[in-house]
């Protein structure tokens, strides 16, 4: 066999089994779904139920393709010491979320700040629906964390910070992500809000923000203790960093600087752990995060604290407390091949 025909069957074979890869989930038989008669709050039993049975976006989608195999980009170094190659992972417990069944009633939420890049209402949103950070307190921005004692009810009327809210539909398959939210005496009103398709994993319109800086979801990037008990984050994950660029790649669809410094990471930029990092001695939970992290990765989805993850406020989960043993230069920029847009 020639060396160009070698080298031809090589890249075949390669292609074929990141393919391969790629639709292990599909190929996995879920569980039936069960029925759901009532909003279930993300950390219980009967949400993990659903979640199991629920396949979120497609399994060719960005969130689920296996990228492990992909090609380290040119920029990865100078991207990872602009971020802080010494600085430590960190995460938030922040993103919890409720599922609600096809029947929810739909209320109107009044949109303050973004109407134009949100998409119409009414929504499928309970009287319970949890705010971001509740119930744990563990967030960069301690103002907005739960004080002791203090209720959901009131949480949803005071507070401050991002206030993300998120709202699962399994049967109808769809997914409604709030930034900003607040419960008022005239009911729900938040700053933008952003509705994605569970089925098809359609991107946000090009230039268009979401409830997160980036225009990406938030739920499908979530850590949720059902997958860590499983033992594998099986899908790409989320984190933050202090200073991006006026650039996106996708799927990414909206940038949030001004700046063009080519050091700084484009909002969408696709990070994965090294495949030569050592896993032993990290407890079962942070294993299966950083399994995940080698096999999907994680997006650079908003601006904040550097390295920051986002992970469900589980009571569940433990031993998350071992990820601050990684540093940023354990990670690498993987470079997918999507295309990517800069800003003027």
């Amino acid at each position: 066999m020639g060396r160009d025909m070698k080298r031809g069957f090589t890249a075949a074979m390669l292609v074929a089994a990141a393919t391969a890869s790629v639709f292990a989930a599909a190929r996995r038989e879920r569980p039936p779904m069960p029925t759901i008669t009532k909003p279930l709050m993300f950390d219980t039993p009967e949400a993990d139920a659903v979640l199991a049975a629920l396949q979120v976006f497609p399994p060719d989608n960005p969130w689920n393709q296996d990228i492990s195999a992909r090609p380290v980009s040119a920029d990865s170094k100078l991207l990872i010491e602009a971020i802080g190659a010494d600085e430590s992972l960190g995460y938030n417990l922040d993103m919890g979320f409720i599922v609600v069944p096809p029947e929810q009633t739909l209320v109107r939420v009044k949109l303050l700040d973004y109407p134009g890049e949100s998409d119409s209402g009414p929504y499928p949103v309970p009287d319970d629906a949890p705010i971001e950070n509740w119930p744990l307190q563990r967030n960069e921005d301690a103002g907005a964390l739960p004080k002791p004692g203090q209720t959901l009810e009131d949480l949803q009327r005071n507070g401050t910070g991002d206030r993300h809210v998120l709202v699962v539909d399994p049967v109808n398959g769809k997914l409604y992500e709030f930034w900003q939210a607040r419960k008022t005496d005239d009911g729900w009103q938040a700053s933008n809000e952003a509705t994605f398709d569970l089925q098809t994993g359609a991107l946000r319109p090009e230039r268009w923000t979401s409830a997160d800086a980036a225009g990406l979801p938030i739920f499908p990037a979530v850590v949720r203790y059902d997958e860590c008990a499983l033992g594998m984050v099986e899908h790409a994950m989320r984190f933050t960093v202090r200073k991006t660029r006026r650039a996106y790649v996708l799927p990414a669809t909206h940038w949030a600087s001004p700046s063009h410094d080519r050091s700084r990471p484009r909002m969408g930029e696709r990070f994965r752990l090294r495949k030569d990092f050592d896993l032993s001695g990290f407890p079962p939970h942070a294993q299966a995060v950083l399994k995940g992290l080698k096999t999907y990765g994680m997006f650079v989805a908003d601006n904040g604290s550097d390295w920051l993850m986002s992970i469900a406020p589980d009571r569940r989960l433990k031993g998350l407390e071992s990820l601050s043993r990684v540093r940023g230069s354990d990670f690498e920029v993987v470079d997918t091949g999507a295309r990517s847009v800069e800003g003027q």
